[in-house]
């Protein structure tokens, strides 16, 4: 019964430390989920429309990521929308709300390049990585202090 009860107190304090460790790394996340968000949200419109494919992409890699995964699907897609909304009421306002955003990113190159990569995949996920979607990109390695080229564009 002792044992039972241990056992129990055991399971219960895991559990416990595990739903902590989960909250703080979303905590810690945050900054690259948003940057991510807003980043494939720029390329995405980039050719004036966000298909499909594209918000497609972008959930399966942040389902995918272990830095991201502990986002819920309906956060992923609050930021999304909230990003979104900017380029509808104004499509040069939202590129400098997103690129503002992005810019956090800066100070850690490896997210940063990270970030940059899914973009580029959340560019071509509708079968073309077309020029307008590259030249936002390139603004984005831009904000970021990175070398376009380092992606090959």
């Amino acid at each position: 019964m002792l044992e039972d009860w241990i056992k129990t107190a055991k399971d219960k304090a895991s559990e416990a430390s595990k739903k902590f460790r989960d909250e703080v790394a979303k905590f810690k996340n945050r900054e690259f989920l948003e940057a991510t968000v807003a980043g494939c949200a720029l390329v995405a419109s980039a050719d004036g429309s966000i298909s499909s494919e594209e918000k497609k992409k972008m959930l399966g890699f942040i389902q995918a990521s272990d830095e991201l995964k502990v986002f819920k699907v309906e956060d992923v897609i609050a930021v999304f929308n909230q990003i979104t909304a900017k380029f509808e009421f104004d499509a040069d306002i939202g590129k400098i709300e997103a690129l503002k955003v992005i810019g956090r990113l800066k100070s850690n190159a490896a997210a940063a390049r990270t970030m940059v990569r899914v973009c580029c995949v959340i560019g071509a996920s509708d079968g073309t990585f077309d020029d307008s979607e590259k030249a936002i990109v390139r603004s984005i390695c831009d904000e970021l202090g990175l070398n376009p080229s380092e992606f090959g564009l």
